[in-house]
């Protein structure tokens, strides 16, 4: 019989509706329930493509002895770290504070007041060295709380005291300052510290695609002509796109690689990393015309729309790791990796040679049980580039027939505000009409769906109904964003009066009066504290996407009142970016469009013209650091930066800004080019 959760809408959550645990979602309820038992709560936070959430769950979740020892002594919630970033950032970091690691599934047990006391991630049915087993953390906890209540409690109250005191960040005394070149210079010293020149990449393993360093890093190269900057991205951005932990076949990155050179991926598809890295290889290949940047940004790109795209037109969260293997086992990776034996299967014996060795799969295996993850080795060439697009071909087919793994439906505001600039930009850089389509129609979905009249955002939605949970900073961000650059391309000026409303939002509801920026809203949903991180993880931060949407808007509007909120909220990177400049990247990004202006760019002409359109293309194409384009016909006030623009002499014009103050108009596609760096 279905438990509580099966009217959610997390895809997550539903996976647990039919678990014998009697879960329930987080709310009011499920505390109130937990006060008149007299009971603590078991808080399990975890997300749909999360490989050892599932493993717990197969292990616990699901055992009915396991179930019966929760339902008598616990009140169970399970939470979707997607669907509520805010629950699992406070409790994460009260588990990172008391046992110095995080990850999920995450375990935390609370008291009725939602006051966390004891802490874990993965426990394991049976105890393993060093690791209790989860039934073992069950009797010790309802014993604990039997036994030793006001010490329980207490320790919870100093827990949430501790936390209290970590709330707001410190930007020093008076106005926060915003970092100048030598901060930049500083965060460029210390990654460069951390580069991995043999391996591309920063730091060991596991080693995660670095994609908020990579745009900072272009973007200092684009500003200062920094060399090294700009090798660090090519090594980088090549020895992703050979690894495995790029998808050979199909397009698209995995999450991270376990290992130090790319080799083995942790398998799960994110949507936030394949927006993020198609936007990166799309910019580097706008650098350097690279064939390589060209070709991933461009299978990125169709891995999205072919494989991510749900039936409303938004893009959805994530692609399992796990799948059946074909004996009716769920194991990690078995829709990606190959053994010899599946090669000679698909290709027969002579193009099964060539193809294990261009994709390095050997009898050893470079993943589990003889099976290999498909690279491309360092010499790997294509005897024969016709013979290679065959293989390809025959090797996809053959893999399509593999159960494919499960995909999260849930759409995410933020992530797809990510994937609408990613596609938008990638399509109108190479000519993909297709691409921008389908960045429009992800936008559309989002003001039809997740945005009200107010310019408030609902974080998810499932299947076009919305979710209950509002939208947190990032949310707000990343779809002003996507916004921003959807308008850039398209020339519709709607979606930077979106973008506004949207900021407009984040500075009543988001913002204090230092300048910092909070995670929530102030009418959000109270937790143990309001949660607050300028740091960079898989994704830019709300705090730092925030900086970056506001200045863009400032520059393509004209608002004093966005630039000075983004200039405050730049703050934090002055004080971070020496000491943590991989967790602080988008920041760096953005610091680097404030030196630079951001640059204005002002395309007036006929939309049907050809020199209208040339010109707009080399504005797209200018590497100044954020630069903001607006593309409309003569006297058109639909985006503020486009008034008073006119034609040059009967012809199709650019201007080229900074704080709308203006360069001579030029009609010259080559001069309009080396202004912005292309």
């Amino acid at each position: 019989m279905p438990n509580r959760l099966a009217h959610e809408t997390s895809p997550y959550l539903l996976q647990h509706a039919d678990n014998p645990v009697d879960w329930r979602p987080w709310s009011d309820e499920a505390f109130e329930e937990a006060r008149n038992r007299g009971v603590p709560v078991l808080l399990s936070v975890g997300y749909s493509s999360c490989h050892w959430c599932h493993v717990m769950a197969h292990e616990s979740f699901e055992d009915a002895e396991t179930a019966e020892y929760l339902n008598a002594h616990f009140v169970s919630v399970k939470v979707d770290r997607e669907e509520r970033p805010d629950v699992d950032a406070v409790y994460m970091e009260a588990v990172q504070a008391a046992t110095g690691q995080g990850g999920w599934p995450m375990t935390v047990f609370l008291t009725p007041d939602a006051q966390p006391f004891y802490f874990g991630t993965y426990f394991p049915p049976r105890p393993r060295p060093g690791m209790p087993s989860f039934r073992q953390v069950l009797e010790g906890v309802r014993a604990a709380w039997a036994d030793r209540r006001d010490e329980v409690r207490d320790v919870a109250g100093k827990i949430v005291e501790d936390l209290a005191g970590r709330t707001g960040i410190a930007l020093g005394s008076g106005a926060p300052q915003p970092p100048g070149a030598e901060d930049l210079a500083a965060g460029l010293m210390g990654l460069t510290r951390e580069f991995d020149a043999v391996r591309g990449g920063f730091g060991g393993a596991p080693k995660f695609p670095p994609s908020m360093a990579l745009e900072f890093l272009l973007r200092h190269h684009a500003r200062t002509g920094s060399e090294g900057a700009l090798q660090m991205v090519q090594a980088t951005c090549e020895a992703m796109a050979r690894g495995g932990i790029y998808d050979q076949l199909g397009g698209g990155f995995a999450r991270y690689a376990v290992d130090a050179e790319w080799i083995v991926p942790h398998f799960e598809k994110m949507l936030y990393d394949n927006a993020l890295l198609c936007r990166v290889y799309a910019h580097l290949w706008r650098a350097t015309g690279s064939d390589l940047a060209r070709r991933v940004a461009l299978e990125t790109a169709d891995f999205l729309v072919r494989e991510m795209r749900t039936e409303q037109g938004g893009f959805a969260s994530a692609l399992d790791a796990d799948s059946d293997d074909g004996t009716g086992r769920h194991v990690e990776g078995a829709y990606y990796v190959w053994t010899p034996e599946q090669l000679r299967e698909a290709l027969g014996e002579a193009d099964a040679e060539q193809a294990a060795a261009y994709f390095g799969v050997t009898e050893e295996g470079t993943f589990e049980k003889g099976a290999s993850v498909l690279q491309l080795p360092d010499g790997a060439r294509p005897a024969d580039a016709a013979q290679l697009a065959s293989v390809r071909e025959r090797l996809l087919a053959a893999r399509e027939r593999r159960e494919r793994p499960g995909r999260d439906d849930k759409i995410v505001a933020a992530w797809n505000g990510l994937a609408i600039a990613a596609l938008a930009e990638t399509g109108a850089y190479f000519d993909r009409p297709d691409l921008v389509e389908a960045a429009t129609e992800a936008a559309d979905l989002l003001v039809r769906l997740h945005m009200d009249n107010g310019g408030r955002l609902a974080r998810t939605s499932l299947g076009g109904a919305v979710g209950a949970h509002a939208g947190v900073l990032e949310d707000y961000a990343d779809v002003a964003e996507g916004f921003l650059a959807l308008s850039a391309v398209s020339g519709e000026g709607v979606w930077v009066d979106f973008a506004g409303l949207l900021l407009d939002t984040v500075l009543h509801h988001f913002a204090a009066e230092d300048g910092t920026l909070y995670d929530t809203a102030d009418d959000a949903e109270a937790l143990i504290r309001r949660p607050q991180d300028p740091t960079d993880n898989a994704v830019p931060s709300g705090w730092t996407a925030a900086a970056g949407a506001l200045l863009s808007y400032a520059a393509v509007s004209g608002s004093g009142r966005h630039r000075e909120a983004a200039e405050r909220a730049l703050g934090v990177v002055r004080a971070l970016a020496g000491r943590v400049p991989r967790f602080i990247g988008w920041g760096l990004a953005v610091a680097e469009a404030r030196l630079d202006g951001p640059r204005e760019v002002a395309v007036v002409g006929p939309d049907d013209d050809p020199a209208t359109r040339a010109l707009h293309r080399a504005a797209l194409l200018g590497t100044a650091p954020g630069a903001v384009i607006a593309v409309g016909a003569p006297g058109s006030d639909e985006v503020p930066l486009l008034e008073g623009r006119v034609l040059l002499e009967g012809r199709p014009a650019a201007y080229v800004c900074r704080h709308f103050t203006c360069d001579a108009p030029t009609a010259d596609v080559a001069a309009l080019t080396a202004k912005l760096g292309g």
